[in-house]
């Protein structure tokens, strides 16, 4: 009795600690670009616009501009992409599905042969592969995960990708403007906040990907602020030159 319950202890520890993220799930990656991106551009972009000695008014407009024209860009580049590759992946599953269906015989055979070069013997193979390929629709996703790498029923969403870049753009590029809505005269509180929003999305970013956070965090302020600085310093050079 004591060995039943240790081997259900064990299986509820095993079921409970091994879990994995949401990788295919088409939002977390042009959500993260998305914010990275709005910060690390919108930042450069006011900082360049700035080295130029502009007034505090052309600055903010060049903010808010950068803000509208980089989330809609953006989402815009998000979902033609992800719809490519969906209708990429969808016109190889017909081709699949088509194979399936004419023929039966050399995809299960060729299914058995995959499982033989992993170390499952002949017999069993050809039993194994027999059986998936009774339902068309399992063997599609079989094939489909087999040789191309997907699951059919976990493409990514053309939609889902855009709004999150859009929100996430513009959440990243807000940071930069957000002191001169509140009152700021200056670029220095702009570029702070920035830097903080840059660290902070770095350490989030850790979280999802298992790296340490300060590191990650550290990495996204230095990306960030080496861009902010050259373009500060292009932006007094071209300040200077066309004055």
């Amino acid at each position: 009795m004591s060995i039943i319950e240790t081997d259900a202890v064990l299986h509820e520890a095993h079921r409970d600690n091994h879990t994995h993220r949401d990788v295919n799930g088409g939002w977390l990656r042009p959500a993260v670009f998305g914010a990275m991106d709005g910060l690390v551009s919108n930042l450069a972009l006011m900082t360049g616009v700035a080295g130029g000695a502009v007034s505090q008014q052309t600055i903010v407009i060049t903010g808010l501009a950068g803000l509208a024209a980089g989330a809609f860009s953006m989402a815009a580049g998000e979902y033609t992409s992800v719809a490519s590759q969906r209708e990429l992946v969808e016109a190889e599953l017909d081709v699949e599905r088509r194979e399936l269906r004419k023929h039966p015989k050399d995809e299960m055979r060729e299914l058995a042969a995959l499982y033989e070069s992993r170390g499952v013997e002949p017999a069993l193979a050809q039993e194994v592969a027999r059986q998936l390929s009774r339902d068309p629709e399992q063997a599609l996703e079989i094939h489909a995960r087999e040789e191309l790498g997907i699951d059919p029923g976990d493409l990514p969403s053309p939609l889902v990708a855009a709004l999150s870049s859009l929100g996430a753009f513009a959440l990243g590029a807000l940071l930069p403007v957000l002191p001169y809505l509140l009152g700021a005269t200056v670029l220095w509180p702009a570029v702070l906040l920035a830097l903080v929003g840059l660290f902070g999305c770095g350490a989030v970013v850790a979280r999802v990907t298992a790296r340490t956070w300060w590191f990650s965090g550290l990495r996204q302020l230095v990306l960030g602020g080496a861009a902010a600085a050259i373009t500060y310093g292009l932006g007094s050079l071209f300040g200077v030159a066309v004055g």
